[in-house]
């Protein structure tokens, strides 16, 4: 496993941990705002891996297919992100 990928696993048991007191927060029927809160907060802590992993793919992925010198790959790689970066938009 690489190493940015520990990383990501400890960063989702985090937001695992959230997610489930955010439950018991809606169980004991905790004031909104706290709940919308911890909401957001799990909303920053999701990009941050989504980034992170967006990184490694650009690091090694991408990187990969440059050094390859395969156009093909090269072009695969590329539509990959335009069709991400479409979804990210729509």
């Amino acid at each position: 496993m690489k190493p940015r990928h520990n990383d990501c696993l400890a960063r989702l048991s985090r937001i695992e941990g959230q997610v489930r007191g955010i439950s018991r927060m809606i169980e004991d029927k905790r004031y909104c705002i706290d709940i919308l809160m911890q909401l957001r907060a799990i909303r920053a802590a999701l990009g941050k891996v989504e980034t992170q992993v967006l990184k490694d793919h650009a690091d090694h992925c991408i990187a990969d297919a440059i050094s390859s010198g395969s156009e093909d790959e090269q072009k695969k790689k590329f539509r990959e992100l335009i069709e991400l970066f479409g979804r990210y938009t729509t």
